[in-house]
């Protein structure tokens, strides 16, 4: 078994991919990092290829399928899932090691940090960090570091499009298990550069809604792409 797995979902993400694979190096042979891709047309299966990757494919665009893919391909003790247009400090790995030897029924996040520096932004991470640490509800874009016998035990991912962090949050048994770490993760500002902060913040409020209500996922997932 691998210390961790890395797990990775992409589509079209050649421009990002290479960064983030920068960071994870430092896990040598102590770990593995699995990309999944559901259909990209650019060039990342040959970055992931190239840096070393384990490459698997899903047959559709959909997160939670892919996070699965990833997780039940995996050898690791710890899963940690990242989202593709992420970063990490360089010495990442090294200030884990102590959440690898600690409790195995903590579930772990990075702190939110978005790559700009609009002051906006700033606000930004103020109020996604209170929510992760006081209302236990981080996303899937903070990183998430579960062992895998937790991630099996609550039946993982489940196959949706989207929401598919919230729902599986939502399924855990103890919230107080979840546990913010005092390390960054750096997120891309790209979904927020497209439109106005606010009214995107707002949007995001509203397929929430939807969610908890019960409409169907791939509703949403439609009309968030298409926003």
């Amino acid at each position: 078994m691998s210390k961790i797995s890395i797990i990775i979902p992409t589509i079209n993400e050649a421009n990002n991919l290479p960064l983030l694979l920068s960071d994870l190096s430092v896990i040598q042979k102590e770990g593995e990092i699995i990309i999944v891709d559901c259909g990209s047309e650019d060039k990342t299966i040959d970055v992931a290829k190239i840096c070393g990757a384990k490459v698997f494919k899903a047959e559709e665009r959909n997160r939670g399928l892919q996070l699965d893919i990833g997780a039940k391909n995996s050898k690791g003790d710890w899963l940690i899932f990242l989202h593709a247009d992420t970063r990490l400090t360089h010495d990442w790995f090294k200030k884990i090691n102590f959440v690898l030897k600690g409790d195995k029924n903590y579930i772990y996040n990075f702190t939110f940090k978005i790559n700009h520096k609009k002051i906006i932004y700033r606000v930004l991470e103020i109020l996604v960090n209170f929510r992760s640490q006081y209302f236990k509800l981080p996303y899937g874009d903070q990183g998430l570091i579960i062992h895998r016998n937790i991630y099996f035990k609550n039946n993982g991912f489940r196959k949706i499009p989207i929401m598919e962090d919230i729902d599986f949050l939502r399924r855990l048994n103890k919230k107080k298990d979840l546990k913010q770490l005092n390390l960054p993760i750096f997120i891309s500002s790209r979904k927020w550069e497209r439109t106005n902060i606010v009214r995107q913040a707002f949007k995001n409020w509203k397929f929430r809604r939807r969610w908890l209500k019960g409409e169907s996922t791939k509703s949403i997932y439609s009309d968030y792409y298409k926003n």
